[in-house]
């Protein structure tokens, strides 16, 4: 879980604070920049799993392209900066494996890692330049700091059952040594040795290079930073039916959530509750038919198709009349909601999931359907964290009035662009703010006016002359509407 994420240097963001709860909404208009704090929750992710200079290809520049190692750093006129800075702090799971598979205990499971990046030219990869970590570290916060860093609401019954903090020895430092700036990660254990690393040589970050054996408590941080997802789901992949064989987890673009719904039903997951396969068969199809229903009036049941001749698994979905409609003659806003309804189900899927405009392909009036599914995917603070209540956070962005009215006060921010200065250069980066008398107003963010939200809140624009001049009508100058909206300015 991502508590806290500050950036500097990379794209828009410049000096930005950001606070995360369970579930964040971040709104604002296109091109403000609510697209590059998720590629900064992107590319934290890919540098715990990648080389740097792969990771820094997986994140779209400026132009949306992925080929130009500059395009990712800040730029003020045809200037670009040289150095970008990341500061996360993170609650990690207490246990799990590694790449190899090795079982790993975290000594400390709330934990603060930053990193600082310099561009240098690259005389073999001249177009691209390459990434030099000029400093990284891991820290951990202690248990007594836990209540002032999670700043919003929560029981101590949910803190409690995942925040521990049994060492006060970091576990990556960055120290200077002659000429050289090394990066040394020390060993989880009393008499763990310290292993140093050279950070010019280094081309992925030490933490990617974490294990259960050396360090149990890097590794799962290093495993919760890549859970950090970016979820674009595509109906194109959405559609799709799986083979028998593919991957009972669903992909970032969609791919594989018949498998993995299939999957769920399957399981022998709650025979330890008394229950058989075929009853949690039924009660997986009926949970997710039921939250489809919430979204569409015509829902009977939802299920699998497993064919044998063609070893293909088809999701289907049928109405009142029995009629079944394969996932293709699904429309795109009905796939998306199955799929979030299937990753509610499944308590395997943890981590911070990101979504940008989970109200696309939604008609507004369910508008509060796909909020109550993102609040109830997120965990729910207010009770331990179990089978029953997976340790999962939900990031979304929106330029959609219509989410912004009804979503809880306390998990919006309203991203805009403000004039800074740097270095006697005036350039535009984008600001966060939050409303007033909220957990973030109490922890130091900044208020949003009143004036600029009633302005992005307010979908009406000023009757321009030219219409009236015309005899134009819009459907909201309609005169059987008039009594029912708000006041309309005409333009004088």
């Amino acid at each position: 879980m991502l508590t806290r994420l500050q950036v500097s240097g990379f794209k828009n963001l410049v000096d930005i604070d950001v606070r995360f709860s369970a579930f964040t909404c971040v709104a604002g208009a296109n091109g403000v920049g609510k697209s590059n704090l998720f590629d900064a929750i992107k590319f934290l992710s890919a540098l715990a799993d990648r080389h740097l200079l792969e990771a820094a290809k997986s994140v779209r520049d400026e132009g949306g392209r992925a080929s130009d190692m500059r395009g990712i750093f800040h730029r003020m006129g045809n200037k670009y900066e040289d150095e970008m800075s990341f500061c996360a702090e993170m609650i990690i799971p207490s246990e799990g494996v590694d790449d190899s598979g090795q079982k790993a205990k975290a000594a400390n499971t709330f934990l603060r890692y930053s990193i600082k990046l310099a561009y240098r030219i690259d005389e073999d990869w001249a177009s691209l330049g390459k990434l030099e970590i000029l400093n990284e570290e891991l820290t951990h916060i202690t248990k007594g700091e836990a209540n002032q860093h999670i700043a919003f609401p929560h029981k101590p019954a949910w803190r409690n059952s995942i925040i521990q903090a049994k060492r006060r020895v970091p576990y990556l430092i960055s120290t200077h040594e002659e000429e050289n700036r090394i990066i040394r990660s020390h060993q989880d254990g009393r008499h763990g040795r310290a292993l140093p690393h050279i950070a010019s040589n280094l081309t992925r970050t030490v933490l990617s290079l974490a294990n259960a054996v050396e360090s149990p408590t890097a590794a799962l941080a290093r495993n919760e930073m890549r859970s950090w997802r970016l979820l674009q789901l595509e109906p194109s992949a959405l559609r799709q039916p799986d083979d028998f064989i593919s991957s009972n987890q669903i992909e970032a673009d969609g791919k594989h959530l018949a498998a993995m719904l299939y999957s769920l039903a399957r399981s022998n997951g709650s025979q330890a509750n008394g229950k058989t396969r075929e009853e949690n068969t039924t009660r997986v199809y009926s949970e997710v038919a039921g939250r489809l229903a919430e979204l569409i009036d015509d829902v009977y049941d939802v299920t699998i198709d497993r064919d044998e001749k063609r070893e293909l698994l088809t999701l289907l979905v049928s109405g009142r009349d029995r009629t079944l409609h394969p996932a293709k003659s699904l429309s795109d806003g009905t796939l998306r909601f199955l799929a979030l309804s299937v990753i509610e189900l499944d308590a395997k899927t943890q981590g911070v999931l990101c979504l940008e405009e989970p109200e696309n392909g939604i008609h507004p009036a369910r508008i509060p359907a796909i909020l109550k599914l993102l609040q109830d995917i997120a965990v729910d603070v207010t009770d331990s964290v179990s089978l029953d209540n997976p340790m999962r956070q939900v990031i979304v962005n929106t330029h959609s009035p219509a989410v912004v009215l009804q979503v809880p006060d306390e998990s919006l921010l309203i991203a805009s662009l403000k004039e800074k200065i740097k270095d006697s250069q005036l350039f535009k980066g984008v600001e966060f703010k939050c409303l007033r008398d909220t957990w973030r107003a109490k922890a130091g963010t900044d208020v949003v006016s009143k004036g600029s939200l009633l302005s992005y809140l307010n979908p009406f624009e000023t009757y321009p002359k030219e219409a009236k001049r015309n005899k134009y009508r819009r459907v909201m100058e309609h005169p059987d509407l008039q009594p029912l909206l708000p006041f309309i300015i005409e333009e004088k």
